[in-house]
């Protein structure tokens, strides 16, 4: 079933992730609702489609915990009807909520002081997948108080590194969206993470005890960029974040990264470990 999945969307044979080998991957799922996923050696992601425009989902991000570092992707949906991914059989697991939440990273319109995502992506083209760097777009489609929005997002994820890449470009009503506010989340489970930020390097992270181990989360844009960190806190179900509220440049467009580290896999082991590595990587 995988192999023809595979060929239903065009994927060569040297396109498709090898078991074993260090590698980045991403690729539509046709067999599991339309997901969309991708990984490297760190981490792994999915967004919901098209089959899901229907149900609670939206435009979040999902955390798909690993801890190896070769690529699961592939394995993890072709044993779904014998083993399942939320259990941890050696390898990771997503044990990762995201429902309508941002998730880690997702993106939404701001209007009148709260986050309106958009619906799942519509449309999906993967660019490139090598072993050293896998790239795609997504596009997304929604109406909002009777104005169509969309988002047409650019990710890159390369070897090695713990964020994912984002150039978005935002539309209204089919064209770019000059000074749209808009926001970009990291969910704090219903106020069970500890949110925090440093607004002068650009990035918002959650930390939290999570399945037995720990998680940590974060999303970056460029400081100068950013309008408000927010924290919000609700009682309804999935609309807990700490947010960056920011406006789209002259031509729509936003970049930013995101990603995660999981005390399980190692090497993010504590929240202060999580922190120095943001610092790190956004030095003035």
């Amino acid at each position: 079933m995988l192999a023809l999945a595979l060929a239903a969307v065009g994927l060569s044979s040297d396109a498709r992730a090898e078991p074993g080998v260090a590698a980045t991957f991403c690729r539509f799922v046709p067999e599991r609702d339309d997901d969309f996923a991708w990984e490297n050696d760190k981490i792994a992601f999915r967004v919901y489609g098209p089959a899901l425009r229907k149900g609670g989902e939206n435009s979040g991000i999902d955390c798909w915990l690993k801890r190896v570092d070769y690529p699961i992707i592939n394995k993890w949906y072709g044993q779904m009807k014998t083993k399942t991914y939320h259990k941890d059989w050696g390898e990771g697991l997503d044990n990762y909520h995201v429902g309508s939440s941002a998730g880690c990273g997702g993106t939404g319109i701001w209007l009148n002081g709260r986050r309106e995502p958009l619906n799942t992506y519509t449309k999906h083209e993967v660019i490139k997948t090598t072993p050293q760097r896998s790239q795609f777009k997504l596009t997304y489609q929604c109406e909002i108080g009777g104005i169509s929005y969309g988002e047409v997002k650019t990710i890159t994820i390369e070897l090695g590194k713990r964020l994912f890449d984002v150039q978005s470009v935002f539309t209204i009503d089919g064209k770019p969206a000059a000074g749209l506010p808009v926001c970009i989340g990291v969910t704090t489970h219903d106020g069970a993470a500890e949110a925090f930020s440093d607004r002068k390097k650009g990035w918002i992270a959650a930390w939290e005890a999570f399945g037995g181990s720990e998680l940590g989360t974060a999303a970056v844009t460029d400081p100068n960029r950013i309008d408000q960190i927010k924290v919000v806190k609700s009682a309804n179900k999935d609309e807990s974040h700490i947010l960056i509220i920011t406006k789209t440049d002259s031509q729509g467009g936003l970049n930013y990264q995101a990603g995660y580290g999981w005390k399980k896999a190692g090497a993010i082991t504590t929240r202060k470990a999580w922190q120095e590595y943001l610092n790190k990587i956004t030095k003035d």
